[in-house]
């Protein structure tokens, strides 16, 4: 039987393997960083931003970087707090995607936000915002758990 062919490049779809990622969890003026994501997993839903970790980076380095890349701005990567991993399969019951993701926190330094890469748009939510949007229940589980955000 032969291989089966990657539907991508990157080989994020239908991978040989996981693929590693990071997320990063920035609160400024009480509200927390968040992106719409422009592309599957979780396509059209607002999460945690990040992505992917590349050959030779860090956690914090990929970190920075994805932030600097999807909203735009300056942070400084700080400890991870959180971990976990998601595994999406197709109707055949074949793995379209698996990730393993670890969450850090992280501290805005500087720059305007702004929508980039595959973020379909990138804002600082207030815990009101974070009940009338498509969130996915892991990252509410993680800000609440965590950071008791949204208070209460």
């Amino acid at each position: 039987m032969g291989k089966m062919k990657r539907y991508s490049e990157d080989g994020t779809v239908y991978p040989e393997r996981p693929r590693v990622a990071v997320g990063v969890i920035v609160f400024r003026d009480g509200a927390v960083l968040m992106v719409r994501r422009g592309k599957p997993p979780a396509e059209g839903f607002w999460a945690i931003p990040g992505g992917s970790i590349e050959l030779g980076e860090t956690l914090i380095e990929a970190a920075e970087r994805e932030i600097r890349e999807e909203a735009g701005i300056v942070i400084r990567a700080g400890e991870p707090v959180y971990a976990f991993d998601t595994v999406i399969r197709d109707e055949a019951d074949r793995i379209r995607y698996h990730y393993v993701i670890v969450d850090l926190i992280g501290e805005y330094v500087s720059g305007d936000l702004r929508a980039g890469d595959d973020a379909r748009d990138a804002r600082w939510l207030s815990p009101d915002e974070l009940k009338t949007l498509a969130i996915s229940p892991v990252t509410l589980k993680v800000l609440k758990q965590h950071f008791d955000f949204p208070p209460g």
